[in-house]
């Protein structure tokens, strides 16, 4: 569509309805959730009953602020910790599959590459029960044939992070591989021509054209991985990360303090993604000198 050309009223006002519709349906639950997060009731939705901070610094037996709750604290280091392992594994075995896709040509290539989009495609759920499943045949038979313990194939976060790895190396993947097939591959061979061993190639030439893409992919591996759930109760133990928390207390009965830490977790994201386009941005003026 040209914007110059004259369209009619009802496309030009249907088209404004349609674009303002969908940001209402997108931002207005987020508004919602971060202006109850300052409300002064018991419970996280209206009507408001004036502002408080007590749900970000209270601390008494009435109401527990997200500051003294160490429960939700604790819970959001155990999901920090996990998305971190979760984003060092994605980032370094999407960088090697990336090159293995993108360089090798071998038999089988293309349905490897097709069988490897499957997580993407198979609900969380199902994956995380399928994982739980075949990790508990792999413990009990190790422990019924040679009197192995394999813990961290029980339930718990070594599998949590497994299952989170299973389907976020995928995007990983794919990030990378896209930097990877743009990469002009003449500056290699120039450097190859004037001695540079292949690992000085790789590491001073190839690697730091992809850094942006590495960066970008390690930002939604921890992102996903922190906010991720149907995988995630499928899979946990007895330390539960932030959503399986949550979403235990709104089963239980919610406070406000759900709505703190949802704005907390906003604030953090928007600030992740400004500080990625902030860079990317101080990159551009450097790649067009």
């Amino acid at each position: 569509m040209i914007p110059s050309l004259p369209r009619p009223p009802l496309q030009r006002y249907g088209l404004g309805a349609f674009v303002t519709g969908f940001f209402v349906f997108l931002f207005v639950p987020l508004l919602v959730v971060a202006l109850f997060a300052f409300n002064n009731a018991d419970y996280p939705t209206p009507p408001w009953m004036g502002f408080t901070l007590d749900w970000f610094t209270a601390n008494s037996d009435a109401r527990t602020g997200l500051l003294h709750d160490a429960e939700l604290l604790q819970s959001m280091g155990v999901s920090a910790w996990v998305a971190l392992w979760v984003t060092l594994l994605s980032v370094g075995v999407g960088t090697c599959n990336a090159f293995l896709l993108e360089r090798f040509e071998f038999p089988g290539k293309s349905a490897i590459a097709l069988l490897s989009m499957l997580p993407l495609v198979i609900p969380g759920v199902i994956l995380g029960i399928s994982i739980l499943a075949f990790a508990s045949r792999i413990a009990n038979f190790a422990d019924e044939t040679w009197g192995l313990e394999l813990d961290f194939l029980r339930p718990g976060l070594p599998l949590v992070i497994l299952g989170q790895f299973c389907y976020i190396v995928t995007i990983a993947t794919l990030t990378i591989s896209a930097s990877l097939r743009r990469f002009d591959r003449t500056l290699e061979e120039a450097a190859y021509n004037l001695g540079a061993s292949r690992l000085a190639v790789l590491w001073t030439i190839t690697l730091p054209y992809l850094r942006p893409s590495m960066i970008g992919a390690a930002a939604m591996a921890f992102l996903m991985s922190f906010e991720n759930f149907n995988t995630t109760l499928m899979l946990v133990g007895s330390d539960s990360p932030l959503t399986v928390l949550m979403f235990s207390r709104m089963r239980e009965g919610a406070t406000p303090v759900l709505n703190a830490i949802s704005l907390f977790l906003m604030i953090a994201s928007a600030l992740l993604a400004l500080m990625l386009l902030w860079r990317r941005g101080a990159q551009r003026p450097a790649e067009d000198a």
